[in-house]
């Protein structure tokens, strides 16, 4: 189902995929076709809030890191050039260096749990980001110039569409960034540019199928036993790449025709940092 129709939220855009999915589950009672602001703040009864907020229950985030920058090939999901409200938008994709400084915002309790652009699910206690131009995905370093805070997040989203604002940060960045009592905080942006391993291009080039890092981990036991395990579980070869001190878990190759809900499972099961590496 693949020909929905496409409905934009107002801090990130959403891709034809997650609308659907949105569609198959429940939602609340539309009102009237009239009001115009409803369906605006909802994208079209899209999401359940009107107005986002704060979880309910601030839980002990102090285990919270920063994303770690390496290199992803961007998704086929969310990278294309996109309208929100009437105006275009241009994803740069060839972009090599990006610096910026603006206004920072954050989103929380609305859309967590709900897709994200380039087709994940957006948690809002992991350390992601959206950005209306760069590609996804995308490692960011922001730092909070009033306070000299600074984090690394993913960017894995669009947004924010609100004037005057260059990055919307996740609940859990906002909160590292000292920024969520007022909602918004000056920032300075800088994009962390990795360069492909060689192991990155000889996956690329093996052929059909495509192949997922799950981790990386200084204890070699704990990922082959957990290679043995989500073979069997999942059905697709486990395998550990030991580089250094660090033994990465991967799994592949995988039918293209599965990928995404492979990546989707891995990350509810608790693999948050699992990302495609061709």
């Amino acid at each position: 189902m693949n020909n929905s129709v496409n409905l934009l939220r107002p801090r990130a855009w959403l891709p034809l995929a997650a609308l659907l999915l949105a569609a198959c589950s429940s939602q609340p009672e539309q009102p009237p076709a009239t009001d115009d602001g409803y369906d605006r703040e909802t994208a079209g009864g899209r999401y359940s809030m009107r107005k986002d907020m704060a979880p309910g229950e601030m839980p002990d985030m102090s285990h919270v890191k920063d994303a770690v920058p390496r290199f992803e090939p961007y998704s086929r999901q969310g990278n294309k050039d996109y309208n929100v409200w009437g105006q275009d938008y241009q994803v740069w994709r060839d972009v090599q260096n990006y610096k910026d400084e603006g206004m920072a915002s954050w989103y929380g309790a609305k859309f967590h749990g709900y897709h994200t652009s380039n087709g994940e699910v957006y948690d809002m206690f992991t350390m992601t980001a959206a950005h209306k131009n760069l590609p996804l995905p995308s490692f960011v370093r922001v730092t909070n110039t009033a306070n000299g805070k600074q984090v690394i997040v993913r960017v894995n989203d669009r947004g924010p569409f609100h004037d005057g604002r260059i990055i919307d940060m996740s609940y859990a960045a906002a909160w590292r960034l000292g920024m969520l009592d007022k909602g918004t905080a000056p920032v300075k942006v800088e994009l962390i540019k990795m360069a492909p391993s060689k192991e990155d291009v000889r996956l690329a080039e093996q052929g059909p199928g495509r192949h997922i890092q799950l981790l990386a981990t200084r204890s070699g036991d704990r990922a082959r036993d957990l290679a043995t395990r989500l073979s069997r579980e999942y059905g697709f070869p486990a395998r550990v790449e030991h580089q250094s001190d660090w033994y990465k878990l991967q799994m592949g190759p995988i039918p293209v025709t599965q990928t995404d809900d492979i990546l989707s499972r891995l990350i509810a099961e608790g693999y948050e940092q699992a990302y495609f590496l061709n």
